[in-house]
């Protein structure tokens, strides 16, 4: 274990400050190798010649409020196995992730993740040599502000 190695959860609040999420809820999986993010309405397009894609993040679980619209580069397409074992092609692209102040950049696959309880699954490649993960713990880096959460729980469910 190095002095760098934190601790976290099985299960964070992180950012995505490239993208401009300030709070999404993830699942650290150490048994993905790749993180995934749940994306909605991708379109590919270029941008001076370079592939791009455009896509909506819906940071609240089982609500589309909040919104963000992105658009990134894109870097890549793979065959990732989902957890039902069913090969999937993905858009993938490049972004830091922030855990509670700690920035990693981390390539994420794009993807539905409507039957996912999380909206965002952080894989073992982004987390290698500077976390430690505690399986019987959540939250370990912090929370968005309690009013954060009490104004998404005050919308009805699926409003956009």
């Amino acid at each position: 274990m190095t002095e760098r190695t934190a601790t976290i959860g099985w299960r964070e609040w992180v950012s995505l400050p490239d993208l401009g999420v300030p709070w999404i809820k993830a699942k650290i999986d150490t048994g993905a190798r790749s993180s995934s993010l749940h994306a909605f309405d991708m379109e590919s397009f270029e941008r001076d010649g370079k592939p791009w894609i455009r896509f909506e993040v819906h940071p609240w679980q089982r609500s589309a409020a909040d919104a963000i619209l992105v658009e990134s580069p894109l870097i890549d397409s793979r065959s990732v196995r989902s957890s039902s074992g069913k090969p999937e092609e993905r858009p993938v692209i490049r972004t830091q992730i922030d855990f509670g102040g700690q920035t990693r950049m981390a390539d994420l696959t794009l993807t539905r993740r409507d039957e996912m309880g999380f909206r965002m699954l952080v894989g073992r490649e982004a987390i290698r040599g500077e976390y430690l993960v505690d399986a019987g713990r959540s939250y370990r880096i912090g929370r968005p502000p309690k009013s954060v959460i009490a104004q998404n729980r005050k919308r009805p469910k699926g409003e956009t």
